[in-house]
């Protein structure tokens, strides 16, 4: 029944405005804004909605996830626009806030950052 639909994601955060201005000026990322909802509008065709929340608890769990053909120079450029990454004391991540093929060389390097809204992405190198 639903296999021919064309799903779509979305996420809540606490300010429009600054999630705005996060995704177009910060990540670089197509956004729309209408009705005071956001569309994140990805590679692939696939929108993603963002939508205000009275309340808004972050997400405990990566939300969105980049890949990248270069983690290490994706890093570095978003560095450089202020994104601070996520350090896990559990995990080994390198100086940069990397953790280099998890699960004992079976996972994909990444690192993780979070919106103004405190929601959790990754970037993570392409296989």
């Amino acid at each position: 029944m639903l296999r021919d639909s064309r799903a779509f994601s979305g996420f809540s955060v606490d300010d429009i405005r600054a999630a705005k201005a996060f995704y177009a000026d910060v990540l670089g990322l197509d956004v729309t804004e209408e009705h005071c909802m956001l569309t994140l509008h990805l590679n692939g065709e696939r929108p993603t909605f963002v939508y205000p929340k009275d309340g808004h608890v972050p997400a405990t769990y990566t939300i969105l996830n980049f890949p990248v053909e270069n983690i290490d120079t994706a890093v570095d450029e978003l560095t450089a626009r202020g994104v601070e990454f996520v350090r896990y004391p559990d995990l080994p991540q390198d100086e940069k806030g990397v953790a280099r093929g998890l699960a004992h060389n079976r996972g994909p390097d990444i690192a993780w950052f979070t919106d103004p809204a405190g929601n959790i992405f990754s970037v993570l190198q392409e296989a």
